[in-house]
């Protein structure tokens, strides 16, 4: 018999969005999917360590920067080690073969679907003689 779960049509499943506030990144032990968004608080001269914080993670899916500051975002988006870092817009929705989308780490296997390099993911070069 199958489960009220699997009795639900996934076309009408809805989850709200939420938000949560969470002391660090350190309390996401697991990739989070969904309308979720993770708020952590911190003061501006410990920037570097919450993006140590991101880092040390170990994924690296997407990272979504809002900043007025440039130097601000710009920092961030060369220090995150993250597949895409989308900067004041949307992070949702990526097209493939048209935005390059890929993850580090745990979250992916480095190279973009979709990008220049994206096949030789999937070959192994062989040399017969």
């Amino acid at each position: 018999m199958p489960s009220t779960y699997e009795k639900r049509d996934p076309c009408r499943t809805y989850i709200a969005p939420i938000a949560f506030e969470i002391g660090s990144i350190a309390a996401l032990s697991e990739e989070h999917f969904g309308p979720i968004l993770h708020v952590v608080r911190y003061k501006a001269d410990a920037l570097d360590s919450v993006i140590n914080d991101i880092n040390a993670a170990g994924f690296g899916l997407t990272l979504g920067v809002h900043s007025r500051n440039e130097s601000t975002y710009c920092h961030i988006e060369s220090r995150a080690r993250v597949g895409n870092c989308y900067i004041n817009r949307d992070q949702v929705g990526a097209v493939v073969g048209v935005q390059p989308f890929g993850g580090q780490g745990l979250s992916g296997t480095g190279p973009k679907a979709g990008g220049p390099h994206y096949l030789y993911r999937f070959t192994k070069e062989e040399v017969v003689a």
